[in-house]
């Protein structure tokens, strides 16, 4: 048995009727080639696969009296009349269609009494393809995690099992036997605390150091005070999802011309596209937004389970005009951002996570899913995952496009994820049904951003196009 980390705990317990904690990876396969392809033959291949990814078999048990966080458990087998489920894409079956079906699937929460992913093959699509439409708890795998699931599960070979769990007796499952494991667990937090707390004065005053030797920075968000949005609102329990694609080798091909990172075109594209939506919805964008990027400190490519991240707060300067500006605004941001991180400890966070108390942290929770106005640390969610780096195969079916989005937070409608997969930069954006009249909106603005920012770059302005990737689906 494992028990959650705080990280883990967090995100379980932050799960409410409006904020569903769940994220999805969507897979859209070429079924030309496979010979007889229908639903079952489908079901068929991808059970081995998915069996031997041991953390889809993991089942929550609860800690009795709420004494600690829950504890995982191995199951022996997939349901697979439950988690595998089909779907159809309206017609034509295009971009839009498919966009459409992912919200109305990321609209409902994950049934605890089961383990929490299910995944639906989406027929109906053009040109001969499905999709592969998983959602997966975040409780059970962050960014990382999930990636590497994905690029195990769609290698060509059959994979491997990891990342099992020891075998559980039905003994050690016993409430006594669960309070004493608890109550052991409590006594080693206890005994670490003092020297966490020794940790978190060191970091916050190695920060507030470096902060005044820094000086002022006028044209950056202060920390914690991020401003009224169109965002920021009390999150609705309806999705709208969107995709676009672009080719990797521009946004490479821009950081290196601009000598910054991969990551700060990233989030210089996305301040460029806040900015035009705050200059549609709210008529005005002066005063830079903070954006939370969820950071890994633990990278390992064989980790295929558990949430081992924190968050950094980049500034997103989207009340700057000039993009050029934008860019070099943002990558100071993101060093900064970077400096405190590392002075601050990766582990600090998450370490401090592991003391929400399980019986009261989920109501507080739900408090303020349904009263939060407005974000209290961050306007909204900026990741960038690398995906996997080869083309996946399945009985096959080739995988031409893959996309992820994590899930959005109490007072923030709107979560931006972009994941790389082989020559592909996939933007996803999550919203629930109060922030934009259509979620589109927001990938035609971080399609504009992006070829703004190579145009002033003095780069080619037309970008190259995404082979095999499903049409693009323009706001309406």
């Amino acid at each position: 048995m494992r028990r959650l980390n705080g990280v883990d705990a967090m995100m379980l317990y932050s799960e409410t009727p409006e904020i569903h904690m769940h994220t999805l990876k969507i897979g859209v396969l070429d079924v030309s080639d496979v010979e007889g392809y229908d639903f079952d033959l489908f079901r068929r291949a991808a059970l081995p696969r998915l069996h031997a990814l041991a953390p889809l078999r993991y089942q929550l048990v609860d800690i009795p009296l709420k004494f600690h966080h829950p504890m995982w458990v191995q199951n022996a087998e997939i349901d697979v009349d439950y988690h595998l489920r089909r779907a159809r894409v309206p017609a034509p079956g295009g971009r839009r269609e498919l966009d459409q079906l992912i919200g109305e699937i990321a609209s409902t929460p994950l049934d605890r009494d089961h383990p929490l992913w299910e995944m639906y093959i989406a027929e109906g699509l053009a040109d001969n393809k499905i999709a592969v439409i998983h959602k997966v708890h975040h409780v059970l795998a962050d960014g990382v995690a999930s990636a590497n699931q994905l690029a195990m599960a769609i290698q060509p070979r059959e994979p491997e099992v990891g990342g099992q769990l020891a075998e559980s007796s039905a003994d050690s499952r016993a409430p006594r036997n669960l309070l004493k494991a608890a109550a052991r667990d409590h006594l080693r937090q206890l005994r670490r605390l003092p020297r966490l707390v020794n940790d978190t004065a060191a970091g916050v005053s190695r920060v507030r150091r470096l902060a005044r030797e820094r000086g002022g920075h006028p044209d950056l968000a202060r920390n914690f005070a991020p401003p009224p949005t169109f965002l920021n609102h009390v999150v609705t329990p309806g999705r709208r999802f969107a995709t676009a694609p672009l080719a990797l080798a521009d946004v490479k091909e821009t950081a290196r011309h601009l000598g910054v990172t991969l990551n700060d075109v990233v989030l210089a594209t996305a301040a460029g596209a806040l900015r035009e939506l705050q200059l549609r919805y709210d008529q005005k964008a002066d005063a830079p937004l903070i954006a939370g990027v969820p950071v890994s400190f633990s990278t390992s490519p064989d980790r295929l389970v558990g949430n081992e991240f924190t968050y950094m707060t980049p500034s997103l300067p989207v009340h700057v005009a000039d993009p050029m500006a934008r860019v070099r605004l943002t990558a100071t941001a993101t060093a900064i951002a970077k400096e405190n991180h590392r002075l601050l400890g990766p582990t600090l966070l998450p370490s401090w996570l592991a003391y929400l108390p399980p019986a009261t942290t989920p109501r507080i929770f739900r408090m303020q899913a349904r009263r939060l106005e407005s974000a209290m640390v961050m306007n909204l969610t900026v990741s960038n995952v690398a995906g996997p780096k080869r083309r996946g195969v399945i009985e096959g079916a080739v995988v031409d496009e893959i996309y992820s989005v994590g899930p959005i937070v109490a007072g923030s409608g709107m979560n931006i994820t972009v994941w790389s997969y082989v020559d592909q930069l996939s933007i996803s954006v999550l919203t629930d049904d109060r922030t934009l009249k259509d979620p589109h909106e927001a990938t035609d603005a971080l399609i504009a951003s992006f070829a703004e920012i190579r145009r002033a770059a003095g780069l080619p302005e037309e970008l190259t196009p995404v082979e095999k990737a499903l049409p693009v689906a323009p706001a309406l």
